[in-house]
């Protein structure tokens, strides 16, 4: 049994709980959030407005959050390294988004944590990033010990971006995505204030502009998180991204110049005899007109739409794909935790989307 504790229990923290919910062999132990309500935090477990009910018992008692008969020790520390993790777990997931957690993990590493799991794409204290379908051969379990789980448009990019360097080989592109609003955005215009960096503001003012008014066209650092997992990729592509009036969902639209000459049939083989043989579920091809509410809940990273796939001239390649940025990007966290301590892979047929 792997014990993982999580380190802020936001929209990545609770998809991350309930995730591990549905297996055996890894379980939560230890829980750190700054919401000094545990009643609240059980709640927003119990109930969720996109992914619904939890369905599982779970309350509070004594100052811990029972679940499956065991007490799960809550504590509200604002610096990460003030819980005493080694006493609790084997592996942290640091779900927080504050950077400043990142200078004490060498310290919770040294105190006897295996491994810590960050959940963003920072450029300092990380050993290795890691997206599963793209890179997981190189993990190194005597070097690697901070690892990033990387973005969640890193994690479908990365696995399609991949497959078809690997076939055709890339000359250069553009990659678009469109990112639902997240929590640190205003519903009514106001400053943009950073999460990560607390007391900060995003200098793309427009990020402040209400979030369910407006598309919100904004600069991504997609592509800076995918060099680190495919060296390489920054000298061919270009990104930027639109945050879009939705809750959950992205898609990107990624043009590819290829060096050799595809077809949309040639396209769809490659992506579908990956599928037919990935160890995680990493690739779903879907042909049904969907939209991307039908996406919610999906366990893969990346769902590609065959629909939109074009070439135009041989080599210049359109692919359009959907993920879901909360729940699919929290499963690659736990698959990599499961990669990462050699357990078998597991697909969970997930009870909110047949997509799974």
């Amino acid at each position: 049994m792997i014990k993982i504790g999580i380190n802020g229990l936001g929209r990545i923290g609770r998809a991350i709980f309930r995730i591990v919910s549905n297996f055996n062999d890894v379980e939560v132990t230890a829980i750190n959030d700054i919401n000094p309500e545990i009643e609240n935090m059980v709640y927003l477990l119990r109930y969720d407005s996109f992914y619904g009910r939890f369905g599982k018992t779970i309350f509070v008692k004594n100052g811990n959050i029972i679940f499956n008969r065991k007490a799960i020790p809550v504590f509200h520390e604002e610096v990460i390294s003030d819980v005493d993790w080694a006493k609790y777990c084997d592996v942290v997931i640091e779900a927080a988004g504050v950077h400043s957690n990142l200078k004490h993990m060498p310290k919770i590493i040294e105190s006897g944590v295996k491994k810590i799991i960050v959940t963003y794409s920072p450029d300092e204290v990380i050993n290795h990033t890691i997206v599963l379908g793209a890179n997981e051969q190189t993990y190194e379990p005597a070097k690697h010990h901070i690892i990033s789980s990387s973005i969640c448009d890193t994690v479908a990019f990365a696995p399609v971006y991949r497959l078809v360097d690997e076939k055709f080989g890339i000359e250069s592109g553009f990659l678009t995505t469109l990112h639902p609003w997240l929590s640190y955005q205003n519903l009514l215009d106001g400053p943009s204030v950073s999460w990560g960096i607390p007391g900060t503001l995003y200098q793309h003012y427009a990020i402040g502009r209400a979030s369910t008014a407006s598309i919100i066209p904004k600069p991504t650092s997609a592509i800076e998180a995918t060099e680190k997992v495919l060296p390489g990729v920054l000298e061919k592509m270009k990104c930027y991204s639109f945050r879009v009036p939705t809750p959950v969902v992205g898609a990107a639209d990624i043009t590819f110049k290829l060096k050799s000459e595809a077809t949309p049939e040639k396209l769809i083989k490659t992506f579908k005899k990956f599928e037919r043989n990935q160890k995680w579920s990493i690739i779903k091809i879907n042909s049904e007109q969907l939209v991307s509410v039908d996406i919610t809940g999906t366990d893969y990273s990346a769902v590609i739409d065959t629909r939109w796939i074009e070439v135009a001239k041989g080599d210049l390649v359109n692919i359009t794909l959907w993920y879901d940025n909360e729940w699919g990007y929290s499963r690659r966290v736990v698959d990599l935790i499961r990669h990462l301590f050699k357990l078998k892979p597991r697909h969970i047929i997930s009870e909110k989307n047949s997509l799974s």
